[in-house]
């Protein structure tokens, strides 16, 4: 079947896997637009990496099926290789060769040619600023220079969707928000990425949507955004110039608390365009001035927690 850009980068239904009696995968459902960042949260063990084996032909799932880049996982598998890349947990960079050679070796296992493979290697040292280590052996290299490297070897073959698994687990901050940039560029030019991490704010930076994985299940799905105002403990913040306009707020929003003290009031809302329009509206209807509010909404933290009832940095046996 022909790929089109039309394709999504990512569509999996029914994906299932065990190993032996342990089930890891329960049938998780999947659809990542072309040239978007999907996110997979969740604890060591809930199946993130086994998902991403699955997708990127390494192993094969018990049941289900999956299409990427337009190419059936089963029936193409060559061709969905041809049209991926994955960089894993574990670098794999070559410490007894440069940067440089590094890239090269990946030029020449794509069939790039001489003349091509050299000039892709130039190119990606120069946008993953390595030009000046380019010659050096990579076991000088910090760690962060050595995940720059080993994403650009995923790219030499110009995939069109990129699986990256804990890209930057380990790095500083520093260099994990250079990774970030990295990935923003990737999917300007129209590559699709899925990725798994454990860092919430790297989901809630890069994602365009958010996928919670639970004991081999899919437990929720949306945007950031979304799935923090499905957490209850979203508020508005009002703050008003003096006693009188609080308690009129007061009287006329009914279930708030609040700090007189501050002259202020805590008002449940979800943080919804529309939640927030139907509170304003409700207090010019009284023409009671608010000083200064602010929206308070759960955090990925939060969302983690109510939905895996463990902390995000739980360690849990990991297959």
């Amino acid at each position: 079947m022909a790929t089109t850009p039309s394709h999504p980068g990512i569509v999996a239904t029914g994906l299932r896997k065990s190993f032996g009696d342990h089930l890891v995968l329960d049938g998780i459902d999947l659809r990542v637009p072309r040239g978007t960042v999907y996110a997979l949260l969740g604890a060591n063990g809930a199946g993130k990496t086994t998902a991403v084996k699955i997708l990127s032909t390494l192993i094969s799932s018990d049941d289900g099926d999956a299409r990427i880049s337009g190419h059936d996982l089963a029936t193409e598998p060559d061709a969905v290789r041809a049209a991926i890349g994955v960089t894993g947990q574990f670098s794999a960079v070559d410490n007894l060769l440069t940067g440089e050679e590094n890239l090269i070796l990946m030029a020449d296992l794509h069939h790039l040619g001489r003349e091509r493979g050299r000039r892709r290697t130039a190119e990606l040292l120069e946008q993953f600023d390595l030009v000046e280590a380019g010659r050096k052996p990579a076991a000088t290299y910090s760690g962060g220079m050595r995940r720059r490297l080993d994403l650009a070897m995923t790219l030499v073959g110009s995939p069109r969707v990129i699986f990256l698994d804990e890209p930057t687990t380990g790095l500083d901050p520093r260099s994990r928000r250079g990774m970030w940039q990295i990935v923003r560029e990737l999917v300007a030019g129209g590559v699709t990425i899925l990725l798994t991490t454990q860092y919430l704010e790297e989901a809630d930076e890069l994602a365009d949507r958010i996928g919670v994985l639970d004991h081999g299940r899919l437990v929720a799905e949306g945007t950031a955004d979304e799935l923090k105002r499905r957490i209850p403990g979203g508020h508005v913040s009002l703050r008003f110039t003096d006693t009188h306009r609080l308690e009129s707020a007061a009287h006329v929003l009914g279930r708030v608390s609040r700090d007189d003290d501050a002259l202020t009031l805590r008002v449940p809302n979800d943080g919804s365009l529309r939640s927030l329009k139907g509170l304003l509206d409700r207090l010019d209807g009284e023409s009671i001035d608010v000083d200064e509010l602010a929206v308070h909404t759960p955090d990925l933290d939060d969302v983690f927690l109510a939905l895996t009832g463990k902390p995000q940095h739980e360690k849990v046996t990991t297959r």
